[in-house]
């Protein structure tokens, strides 16, 4: 992966403007080198141009809203909703969540079909060219969104959405039973577990997404350039980067897994570890020895 590309990604996720997708489809270029994004990103401001066409008719019924929630805000989901689940047809694709396609944003917009975060992408990315605030909520398992109670009115609630599962609006006990589907019947809900995730969190949890997956299938090469931008995002990500020294060793780029396998070694701390922990840094430390005999030879 290009230097300038790293570079650019890095400049795109970093900055403070409020938009996910251009990070997202370079992203997408990982698997789609030669990808154009501009088409992506042109039909993007269409289905939010109608968007806000909708959103701004979407009628105010006040019965129809749940208790304590705006029913200005709850009128204006409800319409986007309807756009987007109902006529664009965008749905969870259940019956093969593990197909990479599913977290490319080129591919959710061609197919209408993805992983949770990958539609919430969508979501997020139209919503705010409907005029609508929506945040990410990085709960674990399953990636939710938040729309905003606007402040200063008599109404508290805020909206949780799941762009997975059409749009549903989540209480606190389906917060509840979902986050014990995913970790376990004893998890205890907290509302921290809805805190907004950040532009760079959103990111990152794509791209550890693709990483598994590209592991799980034994594309190496792709796996390492996802790497790459995770450690682009976060320097500090020192799993990330023996992760990405082993995976060089597997791609036979043995001075590049030897780089970052002794650097790995540097910043880690065995000495306080648990019995775990120091034996994985003593078989790391055996592959930098190995390495260093083969880089030797090489030379």
């Amino acid at each position: 992966m290009k230097e300038q590309f790293v570079r650019a990604f890095t400049e795109a996720a970093l900055s403070p403007d409020p938009g996910l997708a251009v990070a997202a489809l370079m992203i997408a270029r990982v698997e789609y080198p030669s990808l154009d994004a501009q088409p992506y990103l042109d039909r993007l401001d269409e289905i939010g141009a109608e968007a806000r066409r909708r959103v701004l008719a979407a009628p105010l019924v006040r019965g129809d809203a749940p208790a304590r929630v705006d029913p200005d805000g709850y009128a204006r989901v409800t319409a986007l909703n309807a756009y987007l689940f109902g006529d664009l047809g965008f749905a969870g694709n259940e019956t093969h969540y593990d197909d990479p396609r599913n977290s490319f944003l080129n591919e959710v917009l061609d197919r209408r079909t993805g992983i949770p975060i990958a539609l919430a992408l969508v979501y997020m990315e139209v919503a705010r060219r409907a005029g609508i605030t929506v945040e990410g909520i990085n709960f674990p398992g399953h990636f939710l969104l938040r729309c905003p109670a606007r402040r200063g009115l008599q109404y508290s609630e805020d909206l949780i959405i799941d762009a997975f599962n059409g749009g549903a609006l989540l209480s606190e006990d389906a917060c509840l039973a979902l986050l014990r589907r995913h970790a376990g019947e004893d998890a205890v809900f907290d509302s921290h577990l809805l805190r907004h995730a950040t532009k760079p969190q959103i990111l990152v949890r794509v791209l550890l997404n693709l990483k598994r997956l590209y592991v799980r299938m034994h594309s190496f090469p792709q796996a390492r350039d996802i790497t790459q931008l995770m450690l682009a995002l976060d320097p500090s990500a020192i799993l990330e980067l023996r992760d990405r020294g082993l995976l060089a060793f597997h791609l036979k780029d043995f001075s590049g897994a030897l780089r970052d396998l002794q650097e790995y070694l540097q910043l880690s701390k065995p000495a306080g570890a648990d019995e775990d922990d120091r034996e994985e840094h003593e078989q790391i430390w055996e592959h930098v020895k190995t390495l260093r005999r083969r880089v030797a030879s090489l030379n």
